[in-house]
C-alpha cells in the first residue's frame, strides 16, 4: 500500500495534467507526492478517450450507511478530500435521483482548487425538485435525465432518454452525455446507481475507499442484479491501493484504458504535452 500526500505543488501538476500542460511522471517528488501522482495523474489525463470512473465509500463490513439512512460520515476527512479532488478532475459527475433527495447533494468541489463539474442527476420520473441542491445556479452546468415530459428551471439542461424495463441502459446515458460534450464522467452515488454501470461493463475505474468503521447492518456497497454463482466468473480488476489516511483506496482498473492511463505519457506512445518543459523539475 502506497501512502498519499498532496501537497500544494503536486495539486498544481495534476491539474496541470488535466489541462493538459504537463504529465505526472516526470520530476522530484516525494515517496508520499509520487504515490499521489501516481493515483491521481490517471484520471486527470485527457489524451485517452473518454472515461466513466465511479467512486464508492463505505465501511469496513461493506456498508455505505446505517439502517436509518444515515451516510454522512462514512468516509472520513481524507476519503472525502479524495472525493472532491476526483470531480475537480472531471467534466461531469453523475448521481442517481435518489442520493440527489436524500443526501441534498451539491456535488462541487470545496476541499481543494479545482473547477466544479457539470452536475448530472439520473431522474426517470422527473421527481427531483427544482429547488434541489444539485440544481441550484451558480454558472456550472447543471443537467437532468429524463423520460417525462417536465419543465425545468432556465439554465438547466435536460436530455429525454427512453426507459427499458423501467430504467435508463446506462450505455445511453454515457452516449447521450458525451454527445453534449462531457467525455470525463465520475459516476458518484449511489450504489445502485454505479453498479449498474459496473454490470454493464461501462466503468474504466472503480474506487472503493474504506473507513475503519463497522455498521453492522444497512445498505450493501454495491449489489449487481445477476450475481456470479462461481467466482471463476467475478470480475477481477487491476488493484492498485492506496493510504489516504483516515481511508484506505482501493482503485481498480477495469478496461485496458485504465492500464494505459497508469503508465508514464512518454511510454504510452503520446507526445509530450506542449509547455509541459516548466513542469518537469
Amino acid at each position: 500500500m502506497q501512502s498519499v500526500t498532496v501537497t500544494p505543488k503536486v495539486w498544481e501538476r495534476i491539474l496541470a495534467v488535466r489541462s493538459g500542460r504537463a504529465c505526472a511522471c516526470c520530476g522530484a517528488w516525494s515517496d508520499e507526492e509520487r504515490a499521489a501522482l501516481w493515483l491521481y495523474g490517471p484520471l486527470a489525463r485527457r489524451d485517452l478517450g473518454p472515461v466513466a470512473v465511479a467512486q464508492i465509500g463505505q465501511s469496513l463490513d461493506g456498508r455505505v450507511a446505517t439502517v436509518s439512512g444515515d451516510a454522512r460520515d462514512v468516509s472520513g476527512p481524507d476519503g472525502l478530500a479524495h472525493l472532491h479532488r476526483m470531480r475537480a478532475l472531471v467534466d461531469g459527475v453523475v448521481i442517481g435521483v435518489g442520493t440527489a433527495l436524500h443526501d441534498n447533494s451539491r456535488l462541487t468541489v470545496r476541499l481543494c482548487s479545482g473547477p466544479n463539474p457539470a452536475r448530472i442527476v439520473i431522474d426517470p420520473k422527473g421527481r427531483l425538485p427544482d429547488d434541489a441542491p444539485a440544481l441550484r445556479a451558480d454558472g456550472t452546468r447543471r443537467l437532468v435525465l429524463q423520460a417525462v415530459d417536465r419543465p425545468r428551471p432556465a439554465g438547466v439542461e435536460v436530455i429525454r432518454l427512453p426507459l427499458v424495463d423501467g430504467v435508463f441502459r446506462p450505455a445511453a446515458i454515457l452516449t447521450a452525455l458525451q454527445e453534449a460534450g462531457l467525455p470525463s464522467l465520475l459516476i458518484e452515488g449511489g450504489g445502485i446507481t454505479i453498479a449498474g454501470f459496473l454490470e454493464a461493463g461501462l466503468l474504466t475505474r472503480l474506487q472503493v475507499a474504506v473507513a475503519p468503521l463497522l455498521i453492522g447492518a444497512g445498505p450493501a456497497s454495491l449489489t449487481t442484479t445477476m450475481p456470479q454463482m462461481k467466482l471463476a466468473d467475478c470480475i477481477r480488476p487491476d488493484m492498485r491501493v492506496f493510504g489516504l489516511g483516515s481511508d484506505v483506496l482501493f482503485d481498480c482498473g477495469l478496461s485496458p484504458q485504465a492500464a494505459a492511463a497508469t503508465l508514464p505519457i512518454h511510454e504510452a506512445g503520446q507526445a509530450m504535452p506542449r509547455r509541459a518543459a516548466s513542469y518537469l523539475s
